[in-house]
């Protein structure tokens, strides 16, 4: 237990860290601010490259800037053409350092690449720092993740699933912290204290199963739900343009605005983010998707 308690701290001093550094000292970063936005991808790329990937980038103007979506990989060693991605996007919205939208899904996507680096899963795990996911380039063909879809589509890669890690570090034990669509309330928790598993409803047997996974490996707190697209927050995030090209993909979060009161603001600052149960969904995602992976690739071999 005790070592389980002090690999948590470590995991949580670099979550912390990574969060620190993009929405602190780099801060806002998005095309209104390119220098900000280019020393944001430098940092991701400074971290990959530390864990010993190579760094591939598909990079692409908007209004005069150079923009860029960065990859890692990890080949799986049964099922190398078949892959899970998980993807973060790492601009923040005009006028907030976006500290847990989106630094949050960035600083666990960096740390999951870094543990999957060290193992070796049975498919491919590809890991993908999105750009220009908030407006005003959402829902449009300047979106870094819609050209990285549509691009994986025209290649034929085989995605078994996409997770987009979404504004994930605010948790709140208070009853009533925790705020739903209309009717959903009264089917899941009045405290904001779990992380969410959310898709459309053709991902729904996807999602069970990482549900599944991720309760099998963790006792963290979580709730699943798959909803149709048109439910206000459901297809906020990148896990949309994966829809869009016909790959099933789900969202992890906090549940953004129905819990963060600094969503999109000025005071989506560092320090308001649970580092603690940061660290705990990261590790619990990490099993996961390894619990998931190997189903995968038994399923193929029988």
């Amino acid at each position: 237990m005790a070592e389980i308690q002090t690999a948590n701290a470590t995991l949580s001093g670099r979550l912390s860290a990574h969060v620190r550094r993009l929405a602190g000292d780099i801060g806002e970063r998005n095309v209104s601010r390119p220098d900000a936005l280019h020393a944001a991808a430098a940092y991701i790329e400074q971290v990959w490259a530390g864990q010993g990937y190579g760094i591939q980038r598909q990079t692409y103007s908007v209004r005069g800037v150079e923009c860029a979506n960065l990859e890692v990989s990890r080949t799986g060693s049964k099922l190398p053409q078949a892959t899970l991605l998980l993807g973060a996007h790492y601009d923040s919205v005009r006028g907030s350092p976006g500290a847990n939208d989106n630094a949050s899904g960035v600083a666990a996507l960096l740390e999951l690449a870094g543990m999957f680096a060290a193992v070796a899963p049975v498919l491919s795990v590809r890991c993908v720092c999105f750009v220009n996911e908030e407006p005003p380039f959402f829902f449009t063909g300047q979106q870094g993740s819609v050209l990285y879809a549509r691009a994986a589509r025209r290649r034929g890669d085989d995605i078994r699933l996409m997770l987009s890690l979404e504004t994930m570090g605010c948790y709140d034990d208070t009853p009533g912290s925790q705020g739903y669509p209309p009717m959903l309330r009264w089917f899941y928790p009045p405290r904001g204290d779990f992380i969410a598993f959310v898709s459309n409803l053709r991902s729904g047997a996807m999602l069970k199963r990482l549900a599944a996974a991720f309760r099998s490996v963790s006792d963290f707190p979580a709730e699943y739900a798959a909803l149709p697209a048109f439910v206000p927050g459901v297809a906020w995030s990148d896990h949309l343009s994966f829809w869009r090209q016909g790959y099933r993909a789900l969202m992890v979060t906090d549940t953004a605005f129905y819990r963060y009161a600094w969503y999109h603001s000025a005071g989506d600052t560092p320090d308001k983010l649970d580092y603690q149960r940061l660290a705990e969904v990261t590790g619990g995602l990490f099993g996961a998707v390894m619990r998931l992976a190997e189903e995968l690739g038994q399923e193929v071999s029988a």
